[in-house]
C-alpha cells in the first residue's frame, strides 16, 4: 500500500510576518489532510530547505511525495528550480515516487477568495461600483505565460465582481507597471475610486511597496480614492486549493 506525503514549497521571505503566515498555512493544510503527513520547505532565505523537508517525509515512512509549489503562477521556480532540487533528492532515495502539482493559478477556491477580498475593500470604502475601477497587481515575471495567466485571472474576476473597469498591472519584470496603470485609470476622469488588489499570498516587502505606490498615486490624483485590498493570506481556501492540486 502506498503511503503518501505532501511537501509544501514556499518561496521564502525575510519578512517575519510573511514567514509566520506561510507556516500558518502549512498547519492549516496539515489539519485539512490529516493523517497524511505534510512537511514545509522554503526555497530562499530560511529553513527548512527542500532537502530537509524531504528527509523528514522519508523518516515518516512515505513512499510517494506530492510536491506542492506554493506559487500563484508557473514560472522559473515551478518549471526549473524546484524540479531540479527534487531530482537531486530523489537520486538519494530512488525508490521514492514523486509528482509535482500545478501552481494555484485560477483554482476556483482562489477565485472565490479574490472576490471576497475585493468585496471587503468595496464595503470598507463605500465606493460606487459604477465609478470604481479595479487594478489587479501581479508580482511580475519574465515568463510570458505567467504574465498572461495574471491577465486571464483579471478577466475571470471581472465577470464575478460588478465594478466599472478592470486593469492588470505588475510590480516588476513585466508591463504595464503599477504607477503607470494607476495614473492612467485615475487621470481618465471616469472614476472616483480605484481598488488596488495586490495578488500576493503573504505579507512582506512587496505588499508594503504596492501600498506605497498607491499612496503616491493618491498624492498625484487627490480627487480619486485609492483603496488597497488585503492579500490572500493563510486562508483555508488556499489550503483547499493546494490539496485539490495534489489530487487529495
Amino acid at each position: 500500500m502506498t503511503t503518501s506525503g505532501v511537501l509544501l514549497v514556499g518561496h521564502g521571505t525575510r519578512d517575519a510576518a510573511g514567514t509566520e503566515e506561510f507556516f500558518q498555512l502549512s498547519r492549516c493544510l496539515s489539519d485539512l489532510l490529516s493523517p497524511i503527513p505534510v512537511e514545509s520547505a522554503l526555497l530562499e532565505f530560511q529553513e527548512p530547505t527542500i532537502a530537509q523537508a524531504w528527509q523528514s517525509l522519508v523518516k515518516c515512512g512515505v513512499d510517494r511525495v506530492h510536491v506542492a509549489p506554493l506559487l500563484l503562477f508557473a514560472a522559473g521556480h515551478a518549471k526549473d528550480d524546484i524540479p531540479s532540487i527534487i531530482r537531486q533528492c530523489q537520486s538519494e532515495t530512488p525508490s521514492m515516487v514523486t509528482d509535482q502539482s500545478r501552481p494555484l493559478s485560477r483554482h476556483p477556491e482562489l477565485i472565490d477568495l479574490v472576490v471576497q477580498r475585493l468585496s471587503t475593500a468595496v464595503a470598507r470604502s463605500s465606493a460606487d461600483p459604477d465609478r470604481t475601477a479595479v487594478v489587479m497587481v501581479g508580482r511580475g515575471s519574465h515568463d510570458p505565460c505567467a504574465a498572461a495567466d495574471m491577465r486571464v485571472l483579471t478577466e475571470v474576476v471581472r465577470r464575478r465582481v460588478p465594478m466599472a473597469h478592470f486593469e492588470t498591472a505588475f510590480y516588476a519584470m513585466a508591463t504595464p507597471r503599477v504607477p503607470d496603470v494607476l495614473d492612467k485609470v485615475a487621470s481618465s476622469g471616469r472614476f472616483d475610486a480605484v481598488i488596488v488588489h495586490p495578488h500576493l499570498l503573504f505579507s512582506g516587502r512587496l505588499y508594503g511597496a504596492i501600498q506605497k505606490q498607491s499612496t503616491e498615486a493618491s498624492s498625484r490624483h487627490p480627487g480619486v480614492r485609492f483603496i488597497v485590498s488585503d492579500y490572500l493570506g493563510p486562508d483555508r481556501r488556499v489550503a483547499k486549493a493546494i490539496a485539490a492540486r495534489c489530487g487529495l
